[in-house]
């Protein structure tokens, strides 16, 4: 029965081995563990992750390797996000801490073993090279999520926001498997590098490729969070507590961009005039809508929401413009720009999030915009660090927001997209409204609350790093933009 069974190659796959004994282990220290900090299980989970970043480094080859019947690749892109991943969820976790400390209801080891499984659901999915692999990564970041948002079970936004997210992403996981069925259907084949292949000798069903193509662009777009796939991003942003807030808004994203260069980039590129056309229309719709909208909100985290579906449809305009009427001569450039935008957006995100964490305390959520009125009297420091990330949320010249937008909009240009481009601008500009609004009050209002902002020493360091690196990136972005061209160049 085994005789022709081959042990797979275990190597590109050592940091998800090791982080699923790791996340099993820590659920069973802490049941033995009784600390009411949870600082064991708070300490394994950041070394877990840490030691998933040195297996990442140590094992890259810098070559592009398949393993497991070629349902799992390791090639320098994955390299690259899952190092940022382990990155953000680290800086997730130290910045959740004291808000998790606060409330007796999350301060529990199952949260802290829910992300790291959430990591590992991103880790497949940045890795995954067949439709089936792609679902397992979807369906296991997303049930890990499912249960985070609900985590707070005595909060009835909480548990709306949780049934809200399970009905609406089980709906998009359907949508998915239907696209993924049609062009099996249509290929013969799960594999993406082989249904890349079958497209490339041609003789396949081009009307039911269209309709696999169609259904599968709905589900991305579902876990992206662009319009008109969005409804559930401002309800579930509110009505989480913050914490699971700030892990939805930041790592999913590096994720949801790895998937969707594998699905359509590497799987599907002969087909790029019928899902760019698609994609353009979301990236429109998604700026216009999720800039306006934002607007009209009082909530920082709902504002915070539509400015991400923004982002997101910013984002989609590098991957729109890699291949220009069969011409790939732009790919590299595009689909660069589009990598450096989703760090660069994460980066943001985790800092504005984290303002928010920083200034929360028990009973107090401050996530409405109005709490950070007077911000600069009670601590300038912390207002210069909120201004950062609001300008470069709104591309303001030179944070690396600004730079994140520029090389989009300059690939976009180069493909010949100048009405895009335009566009683009415009509502950027729109988008721009809100962000200024917040600094205005902190800088120019009279405090509606006088207690000072009582943090630890490491969440005022991390929080103050974060913003200078904002900054700091903005004048050497270089530095992200050429590992993102590099890492392409030798994975595509």
């Amino acid at each position: 029965m085994f005789d022709n069974f081959v042990v797979p190659n275990l190597q590109p796959a050592a940091p998800e081995i090791f982080l699923v004994v790791m996340a099993l282990a820590i659920l069973m220290i802490d049941l033995l563990v009784k600390d009411s900090r949870r600082t064991v299980t708070f300490a394994l989970s950041q070394l877990t992750l840490i030691g998933c970043a040195a297996i990442q480094f140590w094992t890259s080859t810098g070559e592009i390797t398949y393993t497991f019947s070629n349902m799992f690749v390791d090639d320098l892109m994955s390299d690259l996000l899952k190092l940022f991943l382990y990155m953000t969820v680290v800086i997730v976790l130290f910045y959740s801490r004291a808000y998790i400390l606060d409330r007796a209801e999350m301060n529990k080891g199952e949260y802290y073993v829910l992300t790291l499984f959430a990591t590992l659901g991103m880790m497949v999915m940045i890795s995954a090279n067949n439709f089936v692999t792609v679902y397992i990564g979807i369906e296991l970041l997303s049930l890990s999520l499912y249960a985070m948002v609900a985590m707070n079970r005595d909060s009835v936004t909480a548990t709306e926001a949780a049934m809200k997210y399970f009905v609406l992403g089980a709906l998009a996981s359907g949508l998915l498997l239907y696209g993924m069925s049609m062009i099996y259907g249509a290929t013969g084949s799960l594999e993406i590098t082989a249904i890349a292949e079958r497209l490339y000798g041609g003789g396949v069903n081009n009307t039911v490729l269209v309709f696999g193509l169609v259904f599968l662009v709905a589900g991305l777009a579902f876990k992206l969070g662009v319009v008109p796939f969005h409804m559930w991003i401002p309800d579930v942003y509110h009505g989480a507590p913050t914490s699971v807030t700030l892990l939805i808004s930041t790592a999913p994203k590096l994720a949801a961009f790895a998937i969707v260069m594998r699905l359509l980039v590497n799987g599907l590129i002969t087909m790029a005039a019928d899902w760019q056309n698609m994609l353009i229309i979301l990236a429109v719709l998604s700026m216009a809508i999720g800039n306006l909208a934002a607007i009209a909100q009082s909530n920082l985290k709902r504002m915070l929401a539509y400015s991400a579906i923004s982002h997101m449809g910013f984002m989609l305009l590098g991957i729109v413009t890699g291949v220009v009427s069969g011409d790939a001569r732009y790919a590299l450039n595009a689909y660069s720009s589009a990598m450096f935008y989703v760090i660069s957006y994460v980066l943001m995100s985790l800092g504005t999030f984290g303002m928010i964490l920083l200034m929360a305390r028990a009973g107090f959520e401050a996530d409405n915009i109005d709490d950070f009125k007077g911000l600069n009297k009670r601590s300038p420091w912390f207002a210069s660090i909120m201004m950062m990330l609001m300008f470069s949320m709104a591309g303001v010249p030179f944070f690396i927001g600004f730079f994140a937008k520029f090389s989009v909009l300059q690939a976009v240009i180069a493909a010949g997209y100048i009405w895009l481009a335009i566009v683009a601008v415009l509502f950027s500009l729109i988008g721009a409204y809100y962000y200024l609004r917040v600094v205005k009050l902190m800088y120019f209002d009279a405090p509606v609350d006088e207690t000072p902002i009582a943090a630890g020493t490491d969440m005022r360091l991390l929080i103050s790093a974060n913003g200078l690196a904002v900054a700091a990136l903005g004048l050497f972005p270089q530095v992200i933009m050429s590992l993102c061209a590099y890492s392409l160049l030798r994975s595509l």
